[in-house]
């Protein structure tokens, strides 16, 4: 598998450059989110606006307003929780063409409940007016940046960021979901890190004998429900959704209300973050705790298909082991 190190960092640069109307705003969080660099070298297209998020929004707006098309770059934490109220006014309600990158979605920090952003597609669904995009590999990384800016309207993205698997050889496309397998046993729908997880599970399932449809989502809203259904009526058993997020509002959530607006009877299995914020620790060890890895996969599978299939963790294909801390930030925040 190629690794890819700080794709966003190049594929913003390389965008910005050629976009007179696109800003850099960071919100002292600049190395953490790759844009170091581009810092230095764009000064003139380069604001720093602090701690202080809030202002970071409004200020945004009025950019919106005068034609500039701001990328705000955070954790993705900071982007909605602390200024809720300046996204809603200022950004959402005026349509403001605003780009909010948001880093270390889900567990893919070390920081706990204070820096990842757990509910963050719940909150950011039921906005009128938002996109919500994610990346679940480096192609993604490195294309979001424009198909974000093709939105008319504001846009979340959740981003990855440090080095990042290369799992696609096509560009993401909004609204575009990937069909990664067209199993007839069991649809499993993932999203961003997720995918890579239940990559490592198909595998080890096709040789037990269990066939897999897989989804890969980008687009989180606007939600193509229609497919999903599709896909779900496909299957024999049920459908299992894997997310680097609480079950409740995110994708199982998303899929549960496409399946009950349609009149489809197939059981759900949500995995991800049952009504609990998580606590610190490597990603690795973070998914396996919370029932968010390969073998969770499996065995949620399992549940569905009433077959079990012998598959233990070295059955799975291999894990790829981050390193704890940051080359750029000593404490991995």
């Amino acid at each position: 598998m190629e690794m890819v190190n700080r794709p966003y960092a190049a594929a913003f640069e390389a965008y910005a450059v050629q976009h007179p109307e696109v800003l850099c705003l960071s919100a002292d969080l600049t190395s953490s989110c790759e844009i170091d660099g581009f810092r230095d070298r764009h000064p003139d297209k380069f604001l720093s606006l602090g701690m202080a998020e809030q202002n970071m929004l409004s200020f945004a707006g009025g950019l919106g307003l005068a034609g500039f098309r701001p990328f705000l770059h955070s954790f993705g934490v900071f982007l909605y929780r602390r200024p809720y109220d300046q996204l809603l006014a200022s950004v959402a309600y005026p349509r403001r063409r605003v780009r909010l990158m948001g880093f270390l979605p889900g567990v893919t920090t070390p920081g706990g409940m204070t820096h990842q952003a757990i509910e963050d597609i719940a909150v950011m669904r039921t906005i009128p007016n938002m996109t919500v995009l994610e990346a679940g590999d480096a192609t993604e990384v490195e294309t979001i940046v424009e198909q974000a800016d093709t939105v008319d309207g504001p846009v979340y993205a959740r981003i990855l960021r440090g080095s990042v698997p290369r799992l696609f050889d096509t560009p993401m496309r909004i609204g575009q979901m990937r069909v990664l397998a067209e199993g007839s046993d069991v649809l499993v729908v993932t999203a961003g890190i997720t995918t890579e997880e239940a990559i490592r599970a198909r595998g080890a399932l096709a040789r037990a004998g269990v066939s897999v449809r897989h989804l890969h989502l980008n687009t989180l809203k606007p939600f193509d429900a229609a497919q999903i259904v599709d896909h779900a009526a496909s299957v024999r058993h049920g459908v299992v959704t894997l997310e680097n997020h609480l079950v409740a509002g995110g994708i199982g959530s998303m899929v549960a209300e496409a399946l009950a607006e349609a009149g489809l009877a197939r059981r759900l299995v949500r995995l991800g973050l049952q009504d609990t914020y998580a606590h610190g620790g490597s990603r690795p060890y973070l998914m396996k705790h919370y029932g968010m890895d390969a073998l969770a996969l499996v065995r949620a599978v399992e549940r569905q298909t009433g077959q079990a299939t012998g598959i233990d963790e070295a059955a799975l294909d291999a894990v790829r082991i981050d390193a704890v801390h940051s080359l750029v930030k000593a404490e991995a925040l």
